[in-house]
């Protein structure tokens, strides 16, 4: 018999708010963490709003690692893997070092450690560029840094499938524990705000103005954001043994690829619908028994609608009676960290029995006719979630949650 594995704690750094409490209500509350961007100066961009996480201070985060010595991203992530673990009420130094792993996914990886330099380089000062450089810059000392702070010494992966990478690394995760390779997984994901990613998508024509306006008929673009979503996933028998409160149970996932274009979604959400259908096979769900859908939402004319086709493709009549939102409208595109965010608040949702909305949707698209929660959180029996990411390179990830019954 397959291992039931479970998410005991939440972990969260993001524009609305960092730790589960804060950013939870501020999602059911409609708040937007978009903003004028301050990291950097947005005077040669025809766009100026972001959405950065603000005040916040990784030394309240580390007890074994240096700042000095951590890009932003993996401050980010070390930050949402304790907040993660105290939620779970699990102490670092209590677990058998080996049997305790991590897996993150990332789009960027430490963006900031690049820019840094290429100014350099521009400047004629690269001799200012240490050795240092290499232990920041590359993505997989993303998970190597949450590891080594937390003396996890089990199963470590870094996935940069890109805006569906949370999924991807959550998928590895069970995994994991399901194989036996772990008895407790740290699985979520982490991108760090920066003029890289900002200029990719300014060039792009994909960044909205103003708001970001998932579903809306004059819905404008995306917006760029920052954070960290870490869940702490563990065997169903130890969290029991242990006392510990379960928000889900992580029932299945569906991984696929387009293969069809490098920024473009299958024209008919063909790759979409997959991984979708996957995730429902593997977790034994109907499409009937699903009470909630956490979507890409981008706010992009072009994902907007091709996530709708893909939802009607799978769900037939049955998706016009599932709840939909995005809350992106809110925190913007976190990038990596996005689908992990996302699986928290679908988590939070099958615990709550509460769908956060989304903002800024007043004038429907007749193109997106499905029931997307507009503006308001609303109260209703959340039994099954699934959290949808798509990301270039055609890779999708789409992940079930469900009421955990013993």
């Amino acid at each position: 018999m397959q291992r039931r594995i479970v998410i005991t704690g939440i972990g969260a750094v993001t524009p609305v708010g960092t730790g589960r409490e804060q950013f939870w209500d501020n999602l059911l509350a409609g708040q937007s963490g978009i903003g004028v961007v301050e990291s950097f100066d947005t005077s040669g961009y025809s766009v100026h709003r972001g959405a950065e996480v603000r005040g916040f201070r990784v030394e309240d985060y580390l007890e074994h690692t240096e700042a000095s010595q951590l890009g932003r991203a993996s401050q980010f992530a070390i930050a949402a893997a304790r907040l993660a673990l105290a939620d779970a009420r699990v102490r670092p130094d209590a677990l058998d070092p080996e049997r305790a792993g991590v897996a993150m996914g990332t789009t960027s990886g430490e963006p900031r450690e690049v820019e840094r330099f290429d100014d350099a380089f521009v400047g004629k000062e690269l001799s200012s560029v240490g050795a240092e450089f290499i232990a920041r810059y590359p993505c997989h000392v993303i998970s190597e840094h949450v590891a080594s702070e937390l003396n996890f010494a089990g199963v470590n992966m870094m996935i940069p499938t890109a805006c569906a990478a949370g999924n991807y690394a959550i998928a590895y995760a069970f995994d994991m524990l399901r194989a036996g390779r772990a008895d407790l997984m740290l699985a979520g994901g982490s991108d760090a705000f920066s003029r890289i990613t900002y200029t990719g998508f300014a060039r792009l024509g994909a960044i909205a103005p103003e708001i970001c306006q998932p579903f809306d008929r004059n819905r404008k673009g995306m917006v760029p954001g920052e954070g960290a979503g870490v869940l702490v996933l563990e065997p169903l028998d130890g969290a029991m043994a242990r006392g510990a409160h379960v928000y889900a149970e992580v029932a299945g996932y569906g991984l696929s690829c387009d293969a069809h274009h490098m920024t473009a979604a299958h024209p008919e959400g063909d790759g979409a619908a997959r991984a979708m259908r996957q995730a429902l096979e593997q977790s034994g769900v109907r499409p009937e028994e699903v009470s909630y859908i956490s979507a890409h939402g981008t706010g992009t004319a072009t994902n907007d609608r091709l996530e709708t086709i893909a939802v009607k493709r799978l769900f037939g009549d049955a998706a016009y009676k599932i709840p939909i939102s995005s809350v992106k409208s809110m925190l913007g595109h976190t990038m990596g960290a996005a689908s992990a965010i996302e699986a928290a608040v679908c988590a939070l949702a099958v615990n709550c029995d509460r769908i956060p909305p989304t903002i800024n949707l007043e004038e429907p698209d007749p193109d997106c006719d499905l029931d997307y929660v507009p503006n308001y959180a609303r109260e209703h029996r959340v039994n099954v979630a699934m959290n949808n990411a798509y990301a270039f390179g055609g890779n999708n990830a789409s992940l079930v949650l469900r009421k955990c019954e013993v």
